[in-house]
């Protein structure tokens, strides 16, 4: 993957360094900081639309984590009951 350096202020950069977790790189912290969607998203303006979206993705999120479970007590010999 290529990287870019990028010059930052010092009060910019601590900024980032107080909101990185202490397992990201900078480079996931701003990735993290700067993706598409923040609570002040949904301040105003979510739609039944929008609602709908979000309910599938967590639906779609809660049966892929099911299904990992499931594989993962199979593989470590669990019957997860």
């Amino acid at each position: 993957m290529a990287t870019k350096t990028v010059r930052l202020d010092e009060d910019v950069y601590e900024r980032i360094k107080s909101k990185k977790r202490e397992d990201e790189t900078f480079s996931a912290a701003i990735d993290r900081l700067t993706s598409d969607y923040s609570l002040l998203d949904f301040a105003g303006g979510y739609t039944d639309e929008d609602a709908a979206r979000h309910r599938d993705l967590l639906e779609r999120s809660e049966e892929t984590a099911a299904e990992d479970r499931r594989k993962l007590l199979d593989r470590v010999g669990a019957d997860g009951e």
